[in-house]
């Protein structure tokens, strides 16, 4: 295991970060339903403005700086968050809107494979499974999967909360090998 950081330590990749934490967060308990007449339409702004919006730009402020991966990853993610907003109210037949979340969870599951540090891997991880589930759910019409999937989204909001905040409070972000060592902390 490397001693230092080097993914997660750029001030875009952290602001990219809260950014998908706000949206997936939102986005995830719609899904739950946990709170009382929150769904996830109620995210629709959110992920319009700070999940489309913001991610796209700070992903092209990662590509300025030769961050390829954020870059992509965030641009990406962000055409995907700023699409799924804009049709949100429009009539989309339930399999027409499953196969857009199928689709984003393709790309997720290529930003997952891409590799990276622990962090954005376990993000984009749940964040990939969510997707798959909300698919599965919409072509399925089943609100039990649909609510696993919030979950899902929900904890892969909470990743990319901590892989910001660890890497601004220089917590700990990789796992060490070694039973009783030192974790890796972030710098930056």
């Amino acid at each position: 295991m490397a001693n230092d950081v080097s993914a997660g330590s750029t001030t875009t990749t952290i602001a990219g970060r809260l950014a998908l934490f706000v949206t997936l967060l939102a986005f995830g308990l719609g899904y739950t339903r946990v709170i009382h007449s929150v769904t996830a339409d109620d995210a629709v702004t959110i992920a319009h403005y700070v999940g489309g919006v913001a991610l796209f730009l700070v992903g092209l402020l990662a590509f300025r700086d030769h961050d390829s991966a954020s870059g992509t990853a965030y641009t990406a993610v962000g055409a995907l968050w700023f699409t799924w907003a804009l049709s949100s109210g429009n009539q989309i037949s339930a399999n027409g809107s499953g196969l857009f979340l199928a689709l984003f969870a393709a790309v997720v599951l290529s930003l997952t494979l891409a590799g990276g540090d622990q962090l954005t891997q376990a993000t984009y991880g749940l964040f990939f499974v969510s997707l798959l589930l909300l698919a599965v759910a919409r072509f399925a019409d089943n609100s039990s999967l649909a609510k696993a999937g919030g979950w899902f989204a929900v904890a892969a909001g909470a990743v990319a909360w901590y892989a910001a905040t660890a890497a601004l409070a220089h917590w700990p972000t990789a796992l060490s090998r070694r039973a009783a060592g030192r974790g890796v902390t972030a710098t930056g």
